[in-house]
């Protein structure tokens, strides 16, 4: 029986259609860039429709406004996001993009009128709402059968358990079912039956997707495309914007980096580097560089020993001082973008583990190794999500946010994990 799916993110009723869209775009066009013109007209300001000027602002407005609007939307279609946070950066970045290139064309444009165009988008974006509370908010059903029932355990999201095989009354009700479970036939025949009549009928499996922003893989064929193989056509552009990326990045965080290796020198005249062997792409080693944030530690014998030293714990008395504050901030990380120009890590992707961790882990939780099928990254989602974490089921969750990185491979994703970013580096979320 073919269902309607749902991904990345559950798709809201009506919200993806394109009247909604149209009209939703048309109301947000007439306020942002339409009004203004109308006003500077009545007002006999300038003659708004016929100005060179106020045409070029209203065509740079219109394309910042849809584009910005677009990129809001498919990035708040992932789990845990809301305007506010991240419909605001991405439109405040449409609008500065405009403007350089209106400034390297030289072309002429009203600022006043472009700002107020700027502010007002930045309204509409910092109304957009969390996709999960909107999801959460409508009613859905659950057939009592299989592992839909774990639908319960999700904190708040109030689920209502189907008693009979019959169509729920309530004209905005979902229907939740376990698609792989031995349902009765007359369960079956209710599913056909919601389908025909409009009902969204949704595996519990991607629901739950799409409220956690984990995928538990059961079965190592699950992705989005029925493959093991993650979105190929996207592997060759995020190539190309890991290199543009850090080499940005390596020029704008040099002067940082000189001070910081020469402050970690001074504090122990001992290397300011570390470089430890990890797993990269493929299982294959690489050599990760980082910032060294402890005191040089004796080689580990055996091992345990070795698991036990590439665990940092809280509080661990062997990060220095110095450490301590880079390891805050993520600055640790920085000589990484090293590796990432050299092509063995990107900029988002799976945090790759010190190689005694990842035995460990790979002894213990099944498909660890498939994390691997990506390149590691500088972050990714499970570590915006979930932080520093080791013991093995803190890592079996993290390792359900590398699996939904992975089945959800995209450009959304990764524009949604940079801006999650920043708000780690600024709070020092989840570092020990």
């Amino acid at each position: 029986m073919m269902i309607e799916p749902i991904a990345p993110a559950a798709r809201m009723r009506g919200r993806n259609d394109p009247i909604t869209s149209f009209i939703r775009y048309g109301v947000a066009w007439t306020v942002v860039v339409f009004a203004p013109l109308i006003v500077y007209d009545l007002l006999d300001i300038i003659p708004a429709f016929v100005d060179p000027t106020m045409i070029n602002t209203a065509v740079a407005a219109t394309v910042a406004l849809f584009f910005g609007m677009y990129l809001a939307g498919r990035v708040l279609d992932l789990p845990g996001t809301r305007g506010t946070v991240h419909g605001v950066p991405i439109m405040w970045m449409s609008f500065i993009l405009v403007v350089i290139v209106m400034f390297a064309l030289r072309t002429d444009y009203s600022r006043v009128m472009f700002g107020y165009s700027a502010a007002v988008s930045t309204l509409i974006a910092m109304q957009l709402r969390w996709s999960n509370r909107t999801l959460r908010q409508q009613p859905f059903y659950l057939v009592p059968f299989g592992k839909a029932m774990l639908m319960e355990e999700i904190e708040g999201f109030p689920v209502r358990k189907l008693n009979r095989p019959e169509i729920p009354s309530d004209r905005a009700a979902n229907i939740v079912a376990d698609f792989r479970a031995d349902l009765p036939d007359e369960w079956e025949r209710l599913l056909a039956k919601a389908s025909l009549a409009g009902v969204p009928v949704y595996h519990y499996k991607q629901l739950t997707e799409s409220l956690t922003g984990q995928v538990k893989i059961e079965h190592l064929s699950e992705n989005s495309l029925g493959s093991l193989i993650p979105n190929q056509s996207y592997t060759p552009i995020k190539r190309l914007i890991d290199i543009v990326g850090s080499l940005i990045a390596i020029l704008l965080t040099l002067p940082i980096m000189i001070v910081l290796a020469l402050a970690i020198w001074l504090q122990d005249r001992d290397s300011p580097f570390y470089v430890q062997s990890r797993t990269g792409m493929g299982g294959k080693p690489f050599r990760m560089y980082k910032f060294r944030s402890m005191t040089n530690r004796v080689a580990p014998n055996g091992n345990e020993d070795a698991r036990e030293d590439a665990i940092t714990k809280s509080e661990d008395a062997r990060v220095t001082k110095i450490g301590r504050f880079i390891r805050k901030f993520r600055l640790d990380e920085l000589p990484q973008l090293f590796n990432i120009l050299k092509g063995e890590m990107s900029l988002i992707g799976p945090r790759p583990e010190a190689n005694a961790l990842a035995e460990w882990y790979e002894d213990n939780l099944a498909f660890y190794s498939y994390r691997n099928i990506v390149k590691p990254g500088l972050t990714g989602w499970a570590q915006v999500n979930q932080g520093h974490v080791a013991n093995l089921d803190d890592i079996d969750i993290k390792l359900q946010y590398d699996f939904y990185y992975i089945k959800y491979f995209s450009f959304w994703i990764d524009v949604l994990i940079v801006m999650r970013t920043i708000h780690t580096i600024a709070t020092g979320f989840g570092s020990k």
